[in-house]
């Protein structure tokens, strides 16, 4: 059965002026473990008896569920915008390298099942959520912005929208801008998940975005990508709008000054609410 617990407390370094930060910890059947989220209502949320339209905002490799809240350039960003467009904001946590997906071959990573499965549902339940894909967008930065693009591209019926800050387009570390030491370290990891005769070449797996294509052109869901110059990811997104284009699926694309950074991140999430605003329905 699927469980979820409510904390008794707000996080005090989370919480804007307006906006509420609620810790909750669900139980998650597929992997037998507990998970935490912050979930971000705004200040209209507690004596109103509407429903809200809901923003999965997802972290990146060896990142935790309250990076976004303790991380930003900007105190108090996710709250803000919680604030500024009237809807709830969810930060979820998973594994330190898992991409947001269902490993094939181990139990404990079960992250696709969790979000779609599991999380939402329970979301759903318990705060007063407008409960349907036009109502419910998603995006992350570095390894969120892969579990985005990938989670929407594979479940359509549950998003309108989706984006990517600095998002790992590619699971391939051979297009990351690393050293050969971390290359190595997180292509172990990817086989330890998905077995060791992945293959990284064209035709791409769908395990990564860029193995996607077909089912994004397919579903229609509005797309915005966005990465630093100086990112790291920056070759595996240049791809990914590529073939975006080759297959002329409507996005938007945007190369903007900056790295692997949360002053970057702190400065593209407001953009990316600002396009979400533009498909998400209030009702």
């Amino acid at each position: 059965m699927n469980r979820i617990f409510l904390l008794l407390f707000l996080l005090p370094s989370f919480a804007s002026a307006q906006a509420k930060v609620d810790t909750v910890e669900i139980y998650s059947p597929a992997m037998k473990k507990n998970l935490k989220a912050a979930v971000t209502t705004p200040s209209s949320y507690s004596a109103s008896t509407t429903r809200y339209p809901v923003l999965y905002l997802l972290h990146g490799g060896s990142g935790a569920f309250d990076d976004w809240h303790k991380k930003v350039t900007e105190p108090g960003l996710v709250g803000k915008l919680a604030e500024e467009y009237n809807l709830i904001i969810v930060t979820p946590g998973v594994g330190p390298a898992s991409y947001y997906f269902d490993s094939p071959l181990m139990d404990s990573v079960r992250y696709e099942t969790f979000i779609t499965k599991e999380l939402i549902p329970e979301i759903d339940k318990t705060f007063k959520t407008l409960a349907k894909k036009e109502s419910r967008a998603i995006t992350g930065l570095s390894m969120g912005g892969h579990g985005a693009i990938t989670l929407s591209a594979k479940h359509p019926e549950l998003f309108i929208a989706a984006g990517s800050m600095s998002g790992v387009m590619n699971i391939d570390t051979r297009m990351w801008l690393v050293p050969e030491d971390f290359q190595s370290l997180r292509s172990s990891q990817q086989k330890e998940m998905l077995g060791e005769d992945l293959i990284y070449d064209a035709p791409f797996s769908t395990y990564t975005a860029v193995g996607l294509i077909d089912k994004i052109k397919e579903n229609g869901i509005a797309l915005t990508l966005d990465i630093g110059v100086d990112d790291f990811l920056i070759k595996t997104n240049r791809q990914m709008h590529e073939l975006l284009l080759v297959n002329k699926i409507d996005h938007d694309y945007t190369e903007r000054p900056g790295a692997h950074t949360w002053n970057y991140w702190t400065e593209s999430l407001p953009y990316h609410l600002l396009f979400f605003s533009k498909y998400l329905k209030w009702e």
